[in-house]
């Protein structure tokens, strides 16, 4: 995890989006040496992470609360409740593309609105979308999801030489009973495994804040903490 020194910008401090009582800062990466798959990879172990073409990492001075988490894809065990989610859409079949379309942004858009309209991606456009999933330098793969032949999600995905990174999932909110944010990460980590991949790359993990913590109950996983990344956990049932 050892990088040479980095040309970085640090963004103004401004109200979190994760903890309404704190204040965030990021570091944003200004090297466009590291926009390339090898070198996003490297940063990915740091602990940064990819929005459109810009690669950051929080830097606030108050508050450690986001840790990058990851998943081993061979070591991972589904739970109980990850098992119903499975046996729940065995109707849902998914294939890959390497193109944006545009029932992609039609599908995100019905999203947001219905899903996230409290939240700072409210109200969507095209420009939020492609400026927040797009990359010129690192094109996503994105898994569509089919009930019959309807779309009803899509998972926004980076493909590296040694890991997989999910980007952000959305869906037919008609079809929320179906868990398939759920669904969206333990496909991911189907295809890591038929990938020959080790990794599945989930974000930041904020244990205090209800949107982000899902991420917890994937096990064993591993947190970056100090610079560290430490294991956690067996299966929760």
């Amino acid at each position: 995890m050892n990088l040479t020194p980095l040309r970085v910008g640090i963004t103004p401090t401004h109200r979190c989006s994760y903890l309404p009582d704190q204040y965030e800062q990021l570091i944003v990466l200004v090297d466009e040496n590291y926009c390339t798959v090898s070198g996003y990879e490297s940063l990915l172990q740091a602990g940064f992470r990819r929005s459109g073409n810009d690669i950051y990492r929080p830097h606030c001075t108050q508050c450690s609360a986001c840790h990058s988490l990851r998943i081993d894809a061979a070591e991972f065990e589904p739970s109980r409740s990850h098992r119903r989610v499975l046996n729940k859409n065995q109707d849902i079949s998914w294939q890959l593309s390497d193109t944006d379309k545009p029932a992609y942004y039609a599908l995100y858009e019905r999203y947001i609105t219905q899903r996230h309209a409290d939240g700072s991606m409210y109200p969507p456009s095209h420009s939020q979308y492609a400026q927040f999933l797009l990359s010129q330098w690192l094109p996503p793969l994105f898994i569509e999801f089919y009930h019959a032949d309807k779309l009803v999600g899509v998972a926004v995905t980076d493909v590296l030489a040694e890991s997989l990174s999910a980007m952000y999932t959305f869906y037919d909110p008609a079809y929320e009973s179906r868990s398939l944010g759920t669904y969206a990460i333990l496909t991911q980590l189907q295809l890591t495994l038929r990938m020959g991949r080790t990794y599945l790359y989930l974000g930041y993990q904020v244990d205090n804040c209800r949107k982000m913590n899902y991420k917890a109950s994937y096990l064993p996983h591993e947190r970056l903490e100090n610079k560290v990344w430490k294991k956690y956990g067996i299966t929760a049932v």
